[in-house]
């Protein structure tokens, strides 16, 4: 999957900055298509991949402190916070909720160890 000015699929991601750290930011990312690897490709065609994502270039290239904190996380630093949609049968709205799971939690302290830019 790729970006393409040009015979590509529209694809559309809107994004806010929750924390900015030496090195990586915290964005929750929303999504209006529906894309195979949409957000992957989103944020590394804009030269900031998601964290330990080695198909899109987020891999563990990294140097010094924020090499460390990378060893808190194995895997890539996505995580689905909340999803909705409208029940099939009832048409009533559906919201499942997902907390942080540890190993994104670790990684957070971690880079907040770290600090800000």
């Amino acid at each position: 999957m790729s970006v393409r000015a040009r015979r590509g699929r529209t694809a559309v991601t809107r994004y806010e900055v929750v924390e900015r750290f030496r090195g990586a930011t915290v964005l929750r990312l929303a999504p209006e298509t529906g894309r195979t690897h949409q957000l992957r490709v989103h944020l590394a065609s804009l030269g900031h991949p998601i964290i330990a994502d080695r198909l899109y270039g987020g891999g563990r290239r990294a140097a010094g402190a924020i090499a460390a904190a990378l060893e808190a996380c194995p895997r890539q630093a996505l995580h689905a916070e909340s999803i909705a949609f409208a029940h099939p049968a009832t048409g009533a709205p559906v919201v499942v909720r997902s907390p942080l799971p540890a190993d994104l939690e670790a990684l957070l302290g971690a880079l907040r160890r770290i600090g800000t830019a």
